[in-house]
């Protein structure tokens, strides 16, 4: 239900459909990375604020300067709001726009992975580092060397391997990065450079980190996400393709490779046998909510797997103040995940 279809919404109504209800009410959270750190849920969303930006398709209205963690005891219990874990003004490179971020933990330590735009109006990749999972962050004094774009989700595999995928189209200027380098020709369009629909979808990057979390090993590559029949999806197939909000899980042996397609609104996933892929097309996570974007992260607590996202029903649809939500769900016999519809009670 993208905003432009909000108009008749009754939210009192929905909100009584809706599978799941807001976390946290009192601030505004979008863009959910959850992981369950030494037996308690952590939860590393954006910070939506009300910053009176013109709506536009660069996504210039989400104008997020910092970051809070929330944490829950048990998947039933009252999330927590730890405070402000990292703030714009803090991290030396980065000038606005602190979108969706992910954490990770290795050897006591705790590292938040974020994406802001520079003084140069680029978005990189950054790195913070702290004691504790909520933080504060002190972060690293540039970005991540070779990052650019949106959306980091950093993956740990069983053999102790940590890789980071990202990406994100239109205002995440991935598409700006076709050639290698940036293009900043047509800036006021987000879709320039785009590719045309009977041609190769945009993909995904992934790098495998280097010891201390803190670089790429590697010079990133792109996550090859195929059709049914085994071909790379087109840019036209924008029901399936990739447009931002990556995401890895592993499941029985399985590469769960999870993202939203934008300007269509479902959560999809594919499935590959390795970190890198290819990874092929088996479906939808979540059906479209309330509101323009549609972000989430997967993580099992205990036995179970939860699904984290976001919708606009606690703002009454106003696109860039969301609010994180989490509903299991549901892998059957064959490895398939169920598709969840959020409002159907």
């Amino acid at each position: 239900m993208p905003e432009k279809n909000i108009d008749n919404i009754d939210f009192e109504v929905l909100n009584k459909k809706a599978i799941s209800q807001p976390l946290v009410s009192h601030i505004y959270t979008a863009d959910p990375s959850a992981h369950f750190f030494n037996g308690k849920i952590y939860i590393y969303p954006s910070h939506d604020i009300d910053a009176g930006e013109a709506f536009d398709d660069l996504g210039s209205h989400f104008a997020m300067e910092d970051y809070h963690v929330l944490s829950m005891d048990s998947i039933d219990s009252e999330a927590v709001d730890n405070g402000i874990a990292l703030h714009v003004d803090d991290v030396p490179w980065a000038s606005r726009q602190m979108w969706a971020p992910d954490a990770a933990h290795k050897d006591g330590k705790y590292y938040l992975f974020f994406p802001a735009k520079g003084y140069d109006e680029i978005f990189r990749i950054g790195v913070a580092v702290s004691d504790s999972p909520v933080g504060p962050f002190t972060p690293q004094p540039e970005a991540i060397k070779g990052s650019f774009s949106i959306d980091p989700a950093v993956f740990q595999d069983e053999d102790g391997s940590y890789y980071m995928y990202f990406g994100g189209l239109w205002g995440g200027q991935l598409q700006r990065w076709r050639e290698g380098t940036y293009n900043a020709e047509h800036l006021e369009s987000p879709t320039a450079h785009l590719p045309k629909n009977h041609e190769l979808a945009l993909m995904p990057k992934v790098a495998k980190m280097s010891d201390d979390l803190l670089e790429f090993a590697e010079t990133p590559k792109d996550v090859v996400i195929l059709d049914e029949q085994g071909n790379p999806l087109l840019a036209g197939d924008n029901e399936k393709r990739f447009f931002e909000a990556a995401w890895l899980h592993k499941y029985k042996g399985q590469y769960y490779f999870s993202y939203s397609t934008g300007d269509t609104h479902f959560i999809c996933y594919a499935i590959g046998d390795n970190p890198y892929g290819p990874f092929t097309y088996k479906g939808r996570i979540l059906e479209p909510v309330v509101g323009w974007t549609s972000h989430h992260s997967i993580c099992q607590v205990e036995e179970k797997w939860f699904l984290f996202y976001h919708d606009s029903s606690l703002s009454k649809g106003i696109t860039h103040l969301r609010s994180v939500k989490v509903s299991e769900i549901i892998h059957d016999e064959n490895g398939l995940i169920t598709t969840l519809k959020p409002y159907q009670k």
